[in-house]
């Protein structure tokens, strides 16, 4: 086992001499550094935090105790989605959780971090780049700044995010290391022809229940690929399995030229139809659609905007994007659009994660393999994954719609 070796400024914090916040936040991280064996530990330059979602009492303890011990982020900090929508608070259903999910937000921010409340951290202007050592949370965040920005980040889950901001550091280990962001396993998908925009979700799910948490290197994703498929695919990796990089060839930057060596696993289009089978349910009946999970990009929701206008739409139809998103939206007059066609746009939060869809509602459609992947456990709800195209076609027929 290495010996942990910290410098003459983190062994300041740990002791106090920087404040009793930090001191905390520092036996957190070294705590895990030798969990994790870390030889020592690594400058970040930029946080993500998750524990801004309540998961009970202990979620507005931890956060409180800091503010009171007066810590503060040491870097760039950024929020991941909470359990209430702050500007449309109305949506959720259920007040206490919106009243304890309000105030703990609000203590995050007290303690530096910017009320960004997204889930989707690379959609906004500052975001790191190639080689940067940071310290993210939320599992399509992660994935997406190992694999598309080329950013190193290991997995941090709640309280490991925070303290590495107020502390700046995290331990030099896992995806941290260079040693550990190499593919483990090819899937070569050159064999199913050309890739529509489903095809990048149910691949992902696909890969994440296969590899779970190793790291995947994929042939034959079409080199013009754009961000948004490349988060559909990593965020459905990253729910089935625990996939927080995958490598494609040709297409992410740190995707190696050569894989000799390594199993390879073929998939073809039957592998998929089966994805969407077993993410789908076999129903015709239809009660709301939800897209955005990942949080809505700004051109999926002008998409969407010119999907939606004409015939009006028969059930409720909600896209979950950024307030930032939200507010560029409001300025070009796309946010106008779609709410006179009946799009709820609802911020801060996510349908699956806090009580905004009706109770009542039992079979929901969306676009996203993530949503698909949780909401059946997490809100009691049959999914349904469809194209964009397909969830409006199916809201505007009050039933579910497929194109195949």
């Amino acid at each position: 086992m290495p010996t942990l070796r910290l410098t003459a400024e983190e062994r300041a914090m740990l002791g106090g001499r920087v404040g009793e916040g930090v001191a905390l936040a520092m036996r957190v991280i070294v705590g895990q550094a030798r969990i994790s064996d870390a030889p020592r530990l690594v400058g970040i330059t930029s946080a993500h935090v998750d524990s801004c979602l309540y998961h009970g009492q202990v979620s507005l303890d931890f956060a409180h105790r800091l503010v009171e011990l007066g810590a503060r982020v040491r870097v760039p900090t950024t929020l991941n989605v909470g359990s209430t929508d702050l500007i449309h608070p109305g949506l959720v259903r259920d007040q206490a959780l919106a009243s304890t999910g309000r105030e703990l937000m609000a203590a995050y921010v007290e303690l530096g971090c910017t009320p960004s409340f997204t889930c989707a951290p690379y959609q906004l202007p500052q975001r790191p780049g190639p080689g940067e050592h940071i310290a993210w949370a939320e599992s399509n965040a992660i994935v997406f700044a190992n694999s598309v920005l080329g950013a190193r980040t290991d997995r941090y889950g709640d309280f490991l995010d925070i303290c590495a901001a107020i502390t700046g550091r995290a331990p030099y280990a896992g995806l941290q290391t260079p040693e550990a962001r190499r593919g483990t396993v090819v899937f070569d998908c050159r064999s199913l022809g050309e890739f529509t925009e489903l095809t990048y979700p149910l691949l992902g799910h696909h890969i994440g229940s296969v590899v779970g948490a190793g790291i995947p290197v994929l042939l034959g994703i079409p080199p013009e690929a754009s961000e948004d498929d490349l988060k559909a695919l990593g965020a459905a990796a990253a729910s089935a399995g625990g996939v927080a990089l995958f490598h494609a060839v040709g297409v992410t930057p740190e995707a190696p030229t050569s894989v000799d060596g390594l199993p390879v696993r073929v998939v073809d289009v039957e592998t998929l139809r089966r994805v969407r089978r077993e993410l789908s349910a076999d129903i015709a009946e239809l009660d709301a659609v939800s897209v955005g999970t990942p949080h809505a990009s700004y051109a999926e929701c002008v998409r969407l905007a010119d999907l939606v206008v004409g015939l009006p739409l028969k059930l409720p139809f909600y896209v979950s994007t950024a307030r930032s998103t939200r507010n560029r939206l409001a300025e070009d007059g796309v946010l106008r659009v779609l709410e006179a066609a009946g799009v709820s746009v609802v911020v801060d939060t996510c349908t699956y994660v806090t009580a905004i869809l009706s109770p009542a509602w039992k079979t929901v459609m969306t676009n996203s393999g993530k949503w698909a992947h949780y909401a059946p456990g997490n809100i009691n709800v049959r999914a349904i994954l469809g194209s964009l195209s397909e969830c409006v076609a199916s809201a505007r027929a009050g039933h579910v719609v497929l194109d195949a």
